[in-house]
């Protein structure tokens, strides 16, 4: 089984994704990461990557064929905005939250992607506009609305959950789809 963990930012994606996937002793891949990691290789934020992905598709190809290799696999968890789209016969999350307090969980991070905030507000802004060219960019490119809840098999509000409680439900409802 394929799972894939897609969300707004700050909904806890990669935390939850990994987590997933070590009670499960699955492989996790994280989309994520390896956008951080190419911002880091050419010296931007991963805000500015973004308006970079808007001029040139090789960014977008290179993170989009590294996703179809991964749904070839099985026992895998990915966490990644675009899983329900490249990986379609995955079982498809989709973790919400509200975006005070992604900014409170962004805010609280180490320094993950080199990115700091001077403020909440700058932060909220930051991440409303990155959702935003991130929305925009997914549709223009596949046709494809990653914030369509009609799209994913199960979608968890993780505002007032923690993480144990966030990763029983999707255990819970695995179990059930095995059963």
């Amino acid at each position: 089984m394929i799972i894939t963990i897609s969300g707004k930012a700050g909904s806890g994606k990669s935390t939850i994704a990994k987590e997933v996937a070590k009670k499960l002793g699955y492989t996790h891949h994280s989309m994520g990461d390896l956008q951080r990691e190419l911002a880091k290789e050419l010296g931007v934020t991963i805000e500015k990557l973004g308006e970079l992905e808007k001029e040139d598709r090789k960014y977008d190809d290179m993170i989009d064929d590294k996703q179809k290799q991964i749904g070839k696999r099985d026992n895998a968890v990915v966490d990644s905005r675009l899983g329900a789209l490249f990986i379609p016969p995955a079982f498809k999350v989709f973790l919400e939250v509200d975006i005070n307090e992604a900014v409170k969980r962004r805010i609280s991070q180490e320094k993950r992607d080199e990115e700091e905030f001077e403020s909440e507000e700058e932060a909220k802004k930051s991440m409303i506009n990155r959702e935003k060219v991130n929305r925009t960019r997914f549709l223009d490119l596949y046709g494809f609305d990653f914030l369509d809840m009609k799209k994913y098999n199960l979608v968890i509000d993780t505002t007032n959950l923690d993480i144990n409680q966030i990763i029983e439900k999707i255990l819970d409802k695995i179990k059930d789809i095995l059963s």
